[in-house]
């Protein structure tokens, strides 16, 4: 079993900042007319996710936590919706944005499992 220090070594965050890297690279390859659109849209949203989760990681209450983790949940969510859009105007194609979003469903189910477990200790705490 691991020992978690520190927000780096969450899974669930590791897996958000793969994901936001591979977006980078992604829309380095956009036209550059997407520059202050598209590509801004999914970076800023792709960034949001690990983001959030460490600073959720690092609130004082579990309540504050979920809450963060439930902004990137939807950051999560828009950043799907900005890939898609992507590859159906023609500006990615759809084997990288389907790989993306592979990642983005399994770190939709890390992020729903931790909220779960999160919950269900205030929920023992309150009893």
């Amino acid at each position: 079993m691991s020992t978690v220090s520190d927000f780096k070594d969450l899974k669930i965050w590791q897996k958000g900042i793969e994901i936001a890297e591979n977006c980078y690279f992604l829309t380095k390859s956009f036209p550059r007319d997407e520059l202050y659109g598209m590509v801004q849209q999914i970076r800023r949203s792709a960034v949001s996710i690990p983001a959030n989760i460490a600073e959720g990681y690092g609130r004082r209450y579990t309540g504050e936590y979920i809450r963060f983790l439930n902004i990137a949940q939807g950051s999560r969510n828009e950043l799907e919706t900005h890939l898609i859009l992507s590859q159906r105007v023609g500006i990615s194609n759809k084997k990288d944005i389907e790989l993306i979003i592979s990642w983005l469903e399994q770190e939709s189910r890390m992020i729903n499992a931790l909220i779960k477990n999160l919950s269900s200790k205030i929920e023992l705490s309150k009893k």
